[in-house]
């Protein structure tokens, strides 16, 4: 069992975002932490399938896309994962019997992707126009087997000094940074979970002020 959590390593990795790059969505990001970088876009409120009606909802499918353009069970995880947690921040209620499809389209993966992923369909969804109950930003972080804490590392960094022995994702709500959802990979005791859990939510703090800016400077350029 590893030991409890001694020190928290490094910060958030640059962010970057383009709003509206594609022409034929209802919304489009692309979304790059560090040298990790993911396209999403949404269609919708649009036609659903007879089989994914809701009645009292509208039913939220989510295509995820590897760089390698072949399926896998991870990309199957990460649409789950995506789709769960931007259900959890729309409001579905308003589109009944219809379906909010959102593609994401993995262009680098340097460590972290599944944040960089949801963060990406979180700004998608934002310049869609479509309502939410709250925006969500997800950071991830990882363990060392001395207990320290990374925060946002990159491949490199979590190959370094023995590498790691735990990896977190975390997803948060902008009204009181709620975790809205987690994965978590590897062996760890509560004590370093709850350090990694208060770490991200702290960072996440930046990541909002992130989207907020940047939808800013796209409301000055374009409206």
């Amino acid at each position: 069992m590893t030991e409890s959590v001694k020190e928290i390593i490094g910060e958030l990795r640059p962010l970057r975002c383009e709003l509206d790059i594609l022409s034929r969505s209802d919304g489009s990001a692309v979304f790059a932490q560090g040298e990790t970088v993911v396209i999403a876009s949404v269609h919708g409120p649009v036609e659903v399938k007879l089989q994914n009606l809701q009645y009292d909802r509208s039913s939220v499918e989510v295509f995820y896309k590897s760089k390698t353009g072949q399926q896998s069970v991870g990309d199957r995880f990460r649409e789950q994962y995506i789709r769960n947690t931007c259900e959890s921040a729309l409001l579905t209620a308003i589109y009944p019997r219809t379906a909010i499809s959102l593609q994401l389209q993995e262009m680098e993966d340097r460590a972290g992707l599944i944040a960089c992923a949801v963060n990406a369909a979180c700004m998608s969804l934002l310049h869609s126009g479509l309502e939410m109950r709250f925006l969500v930003a997800a950071v991830h972080c990882a363990l060392r087997p001395s207990g320290a804490i990374l925060l946002d590392p990159d491949v490199r960094t979590m190959a370094e000094e023995g590498g790691t022995v735990a990896a977190f994702t975390f997803a948060f709500d902008s009204i009181d940074r709620r975790t809205v959802a987690v994965h978590t990979e590897g062996k760890y005791i509560a004590e370093q979970f709850n350090q990694a859990q208060n770490t991200c939510r702290e960072a996440s703090a930046a990541i909002f002020d992130f989207y907020r800016s940047s939808f800013k400077k796209y409301m000055k350029v374009y409206c």
